[in-house]
């Protein structure tokens, strides 16, 4: 029963991580404006942003915030505004003459900021709030026991922390951020638009 519960499980958190979001979005700009080190510091803090919301739903929390329309719209309004501050902070990027060697006059983030800025950007997230709270009673039995679920918890942390660790790399390689940073300026103030346009979305969206 368990194997079941964790199959299913584990596919809808798989196309729910692979899926364009904030998330992405995040890692996408630190891999391209900051580089590797920046990138997986804040995969990591994704993934422990996402432990937050996984370990609520396990006591139970979870409940109150789907049936408290108050603390969802404050996570709401936090999480846009947030969005469309690291939105803004892009559109401010400025061109760059050159490019693998440009990377260097930026001044990237330290390893707790990169944690931070990951986290940040899932815990305000009440979609994936949502996600969680909704995808635990639907796909887990009330008789499993707290350790099993645990374990389901735990293993969606570090495949998060994997799959976007996983991106951080992808976009870091030699040729691929090279490529990006003929043309980083753009893409970060491309990347702005699309934090800005998650902002708004999220703080038009009917939550619950």
């Amino acid at each position: 029963m368990y194997w079941r519960e964790f199959l299913t499980i584990m596919m809808a958190h798989a196309l729910a991580v692979a899926s364009p979001g904030p998330d992405f979005a995040i890692v996408l700009k630190q891999s391209v404006t900051h580089g590797r080190r920046a990138a997986v510091w804040t995969s990591v803090g994704i993934g422990c942003g996402l432990s937050v919301h996984i370990a609520y739903c396990l006591l139970g929390l979870g409940l109150f915030l789907k049936n408290s329309a108050l603390a969802l719209a404050v996570v709401k309004y936090l999480g846009a505004a947030y969005l469309a501050y690291v939105g803004v902070q892009a559109l401010r990027s400025k061109p760059r003459t050159g490019d693998m060697e440009l990377a260097t006059s930026v001044v990237p983030p330290t390893d707790r900021a990169a944690w931070t800025t990951g986290f940040l950007v899932n815990l305000l997230n009440p979609k994936a709030a949502l996600f969680f709270i909704s995808l635990f009673p639907l796909a887990v039995s009330v008789t499993t026991p707290k350790i099993v679920q645990a374990g389901y918890g735990l293993w969606m942390t570090l495949t998060t922390m994997a799959w976007f660790s996983f991106v951080a790399f992808v976009f870091t390689r030699e040729r691929v951020r090279r490529s990006f940073l003929r043309y980083g300026h753009w893409i970060d103030r491309a990347l702005g638009v699309v934090f800005l346009g998650f902002a708004v979305s999220l703080a038009f969206a009917t939550i619950g």
